[in-house]
């Protein structure tokens, strides 16, 4: 049942509507909201989202409980291709709890927020930006990690990354639910503008093995199709970062383990072919962020790395 959260007016006769699929069946009283399109330019999550609609809904009979499915926290920015919300300048990840008096944005960020609480879980699911590659992991505040770890792990990522609170924006959705004592997993996943099937297929399988966990989804997944993730915490991440202005050459992939000292890729002057940096591994470990744009200026990230212990 297509549920309408919040209906506000916009120039021109027009409404912005946030809106949501909800599926219930049987008598489980457990509820799970899948949310994404935070960020207009994150795509991922509306693939994963059509996967979820259509599963469900040709397997009923398993499901014990209700789904809420919101495919579009920022559909004005998912229809202008922009990150924040168009004329505004605005990140919504960084107005909630929001405000029921204050702005059209901080209005549209409270009732999402009230609309979400109380669930069992809410998966938050995002895409890196137009400029990174994300092998498909799941981030966490250190504060809350004794009790969302061990569901992260169920959701059928390569990586799970234990955030420190330091590090922790305290306006973004999932910071707000887990204050208010509503679990939320943050997914991040891919490269933004784009969706990959297979990483949204994965994250298919976990969310349905996560439900099974909690008892909503009758149907036992595989275990064996099950990643058993990396679990990395802030201080095991080494970051990468250009030392010059150029373009960035690489022919590697992420979710690969690289050694300190081997090649990542080098930084390049056109219109010299002066090589002006060569990018190496400064540890051991599991490359899981890599450079997707190839423009760089000094300080740009490159690529992340998960430190492991050298055998």
């Amino acid at each position: 049942m297509i549920r309408t959260v919040i209906s506000i007016a916009l120039p021109v006769d027009e409404r912005l509507l946030i809106q949501k699929n909800v599926i219930s069946h049987g008598t489980g009283k457990k509820r799970i909201c899948i949310v994404t399109g935070t960020h207009g330019d994150e795509l991922e999550g509306q693939y994963v989202c059509f996967q979820l609609n259509q599963i469900v809904k040709e397997n009923l009979d398993k499901l014990n409980g209700t789904i809420e499915i919101y495919p579009a926290l920022n559909p004005l920015g998912i229809d202008s291709i922009t990150r924040g919300i168009p004329n505004f300048d605005l990140d919504m990840n960084r107005i909630f709890p929001g405000n029921p008096d204050g702005t059209m944005a901080e209005r549209v960020a409270y009732a999402i927020f009230q609309d979400l609480q109380g669930a069992d879980m809410v998966i938050d699911i995002h895409s890196s930006n137009i400029f990174l590659r994300e092998i498909p992991q799941v981030r966490v505040n250190v504060n809350t990690a004794e009790r969302l770890v061990p569901y992260a792990k169920l959701l059928n990522t390569d990586f799970i990354w234990v955030h420190e609170a330091a590090t922790v924006l305290e306006a973004t959705l999932a910071h707000s639910l887990n204050t208010a004592g509503t679990p939320t997993l943050v997914v991040e996943m891919g490269v933004g503008m784009r969706i990959n099937h297979g990483y949204g297929n994965r994250l298919v399988t976990g969310i349905f093995n996560l439900m099974h966990e909690l008892g909503m989804w009758s149907e036992q997944d595989e275990s064996h199709l099950i990643s058993r993730p990396v679990v990395s915490v802030a201080d095991k991440v080494s970051f990468l970062n250009a030392e010059a202005s150029g373009i960035f050459l690489t022919e590697i992939r992420n979710n690969i383990i690289v050694d300190k000292g081997e090649e990542i890729g080098c930084i390049v002057n056109p219109l010299t072919g002066e090589v002006l940096q060569e990018v190496t591994a400064t540890v051991h470990g599991l490359l899981f962020t890599l450079r997707a744009y190839p423009v760089v200026y000094q300080g740009s990230l490159l690529a992340r790395i998960h430190q492991l212990d050298e055998s």
